[in-house]
């Protein structure tokens, strides 16, 4: 039977995630403690997204959430407390997400200082405006308006345990090393299937009621190359993936995982160890 085996939040884009061992499902992705998934980011001075893409030391920036405050830690670096309840007086500012513009609020100077000086760049953190809409590409969610924060394009990414199984054997037979599941920033992983059986589903069946709908195999960038530790870029394991995973429903695009979206059970509880009916599409 498949179960959950790991929950994860990265409550801002392109950080480290949190490990959750329970969280609250939402249409716009898990949320734990107030906080949502992408709820924040970071951006340029022409307000256009930074990711480990180009910054990978990103992925040393670590989150916890303590009390009434998100906090961030690095090595070298005092602690920044970023507190959850909102400022009425907030900026406003326009920020972009590829190509969707929307508004998000300023989190203040001081949170602007301390990430451009971890990363060595100009940059601020912004908050998804409780007025800001965005929705999942309906090209693949049809009918369903499936609303998402500051993620790449879809509320939850889910990934089975044995596709990485399967991807590092390969790896280890080329002489590579293993990788660990955090390269591919998944919000959920199952166990108990089979390697890239995700791809097949029809639908996610959880418990309480909570039915999730893949609706788009997620094309890997270059992220999986950066150690989600030390920030370091290495061997990217999509090139082991090129030889077998080239999917034509992406345009020949490299995939690993399915983007999923909410369907029912909004506000309800999922937890690791819970078991998933996953009936396959036909």
């Amino acid at each position: 039977m498949p179960i959950i085996s790991e929950l994860t939040i990265y409550p801002i884009k392109s950080c480290a995630g949190i490990a959750l061992s329970t969280a609250v499902v939402t249409q716009a992705g898990l949320t734990y403690g107030g906080v949502h998934d992408r709820e924040w980011m970071l951006v340029g001075t022409d307000g256009l997204f930074l990711s480990q893409r180009e910054l990978p030391g990103m992925a040393r920036l670590r989150v916890s959430v303590k009390a009434d405050a998100l906090c961030v830690d690095t090595d070298g670096k005092a602690t920044l407390y970023i507190p959850l309840q909102r400022d009425v007086r907030a900026m406003q500012t326009r920020v972009k997400v590829w190509d969707v513009e929307l508004s998000a609020d300023d989190a203040g100077d001081e949170a602007a200082n301390w990430f451009s000086s971890a990363l060595n760049t100009t940059c601020r953190l912004v908050r998804f405006s409780t007025e800001a809409k965005r929705f999942a590409n309906t090209k693949w969610t049809g009918d369903t308006l499936a609303p998402t924060r500051f993620a790449d394009g879809y509320p939850m990414l889910l990934i089975a345990q044995a596709s990485l199984d399967d991807l590092n054997r390969r790896a280890i037979a080329q002489g590579r090393h293993a990788v660990p599941m955090n390269r591919f920033r998944p919000n959920i992983v199952l166990a108990g299937i089979d390697a890239f059986e995700e791809d097949y589903a029809e639908s996610y069946l959880l418990q309480n009621g909570i039915q999730l709908r893949p609706v788009k195999p997620c094309p890997r960038c270059p992220i999986p190359a950066v150690d989600q530790v030390t920030g370091e870029v290495g061997d990217n394991p999509v090139d082991i993936l090129q030889s077998y995973r080239a999917n034509p429903i992406v345009d020949g695009e490299i995939t690993f995982g399915m983007n999923v979206i909410l369907i029912q059970g909004a506000g309800k509880q999922v937890q690791i160890g819970d078991e998933v009916d996953m009936p396959i599409a036909f």
